[in-house]
């Protein structure tokens, strides 16, 4: 024991073997096998042996970095994650370097992309061999970022690809920063554009968008909106510019006008045959009572067609609450529609991340306790749902309805089955990313090299 060197609760491991020159790990007893973050695992057949190739992003805060790396399979186990969901993962072995002394361990490959660490170490690895001092971190031997830096300068993409520019509000956004970096992983030049810095030239023979300080836009191969519901006139309108300089827009200006107007969609709905919530819509307070009885009754809900994010959307448990919240929408000449409550979704509904036809994620709000809004931006919990085949149809029908590239398209479960309840053209990563473990937006940049046949 006295020849025992000591661990903290976080250290700095090397892979020689996968070509991993650090990677930082927490320390932690109390797990049996060690992990590492991969994706895009596929398992191969190498001779008599089965290998297995993947891919490690070892930097938490740099996911522009990426690794590929074979090994050996040496296992498949059933591993039961911090959140309880069971899934099966492959094990190799391989040689792991702490502070200059090597062992033989295995690791299990992980989706640790919402963990705080890239890679875990756990009891096997650590069995006399080591003590852990959980008051101390990096007992073998720290690494600054300047070290750092020069230890991955050899892995850092050439800026060689597309130029796209990011049309938002806010660069601080979690999934404004996201797409840069996805891009920027991927060797394009990601450019952020405030919507309401640019402005526009209108001419038959010259047309040009113009930044803040008078610069012209004029090298970009595609633009990726972001736009929220304030600014929708004057983006979609940008929009329609790049389309005229020839720039491939990943959402269009018109799809974003119809997916944004709650009417117009909910009627679109019901002309491709998609099953929404019997929804009401009146002008004259007059005929509010019959309004009500047109949607079943109460308690139903009450939306302002410029909602989002769950603001604007009311519950009306009785009737007479109901023809209050309609009449004082009405006072103040506010559009709204009424629909009705789906009691059997118990504060439940689905949101499923659709790109370029496809599904790419999905997963389950559910409302906090007392709320019947399930939104994240309103305290809703989510997590991980495997949707019906039904519900995955719905889904695509509902994006290609608006001919979106990319949609978040909100469902909810009934008695009569799914029913749609909203196709968001500005859907947000933070939330789904998290909770999936899914890098969509490295989808989304994907999903426009193909459109302009980039080949990496």
């Amino acid at each position: 024991m006295e020849n025992l060197k000591i661990l903290g609760t976080e250290e700095w491991c090397r892979f020689e073997d996968m070509g991993i020159p650090a990677i930082k790990a927490r320390v932690d007893s109390g797990a049996k096998t060690s992990s590492i973050q991969a994706n895009k695992i596929k398992i191969f057949s190498k001779g008599l042996e089965q290998w297995v190739r993947f891919e490690v992003n070892p930097l938490q805060d740099n996911r522009s970095i990426s690794i590929l790396c074979q090994a050996k399979l040496v296992d498949t186990r059933n591993v039961k994650s911090s959140q309880g969901i069971s899934e099966e993962r492959p094990v190799v072995k391989t040689h792991v370097n702490i502070g200059g002394d090597i062992h033989e361990i295995e690791l299990t490959l992980a989706n640790r992309d919402t963990m705080e660490y890239r890679m875990l170490l756990g009891r096997e690895a650590i069995n006399e061999r080591y003590l852990v001092d959980p008051s101390k971190s990096f007992c073998q031997g720290d690494i600054s970022d300047e070290d750092l830096d020069k230890k991955y300068k050899p892995y850092m993409p050439e800026k060689s690809g597309l130029t796209i520019g990011l049309l938002a509000s806010n660069p601080e956004l979690y999934s404004n920063k996201r797409i840069v970096e996805a891009g920027e992983m991927r060797g394009h030049k990601v450019v952020f554009l405030n919507v309401e810095h640019a402005y526009m030239k209108l001419d038959a023979s010259t047309p040009e968008i113009r930044y803040r300080g008078g610069n012209i836009l004029d090298q970009f191969d595609a633009v990726i909106p972001r736009i929220k519901p304030a600014v929708t006139f004057y983006g979609c309108a940008l929009l329609r510019q790049f389309d005229t300089l020839g720039v491939y827009c990943l959402n269009s200006a018109d799809s974003i006008s119809k997916s944004r107007d709650k009417l117009f969609a909910s009627q679109l709905f019901s002309k491709n045959d998609i099953h929404i919530p019997i929804t009401g819509f009146a002008k004259s307070p007059m005929d509010t009572k019959d309004l009500i009885r047109m949607v079943n009754g109460a308690p139903l809900i009450i939306k302002l067609l410029e909602s989002t994010q769950g603001k604007g959307v009311v519950l009306a448990e009785t009737n007479k609450a109901a023809e209050s919240v309609i009449n004082a929408f009405k006072s103040v000449q506010t559009n709204i529609l009424v629909q009705e409550f789906i009691k059997e979704a118990n504060g439940q509904d689905i949101r499923c991340f659709v790109v370029n036809g496809k599904v790419v994620a999905s997963m389950q709000r559910q409302a906090q306790k007392g709320e019947f809004r399930a939104n994240i931006h309103q305290g809703g919990a989510a997590s991980k749902i495997k949707i019906t085949a039904e519900e995955r149809k719905l889904a695509i029908k509902a994006a290609k309805v608006f001919n979106l590239a990319v949609a978040g398209v909100d469902i909810i479960r009934s008695n009569k089955g799914p029913l749609l309840l909203e196709v968001n053209s500005s859907p947000g990563l933070e939330g789904i990313e998290n909770t999936t473990g899914k890098d969509i937006a490295n989808i989304m940049i994907e999903t426009i090299e193909r459109k302009l046949k980039y080949s990496l």
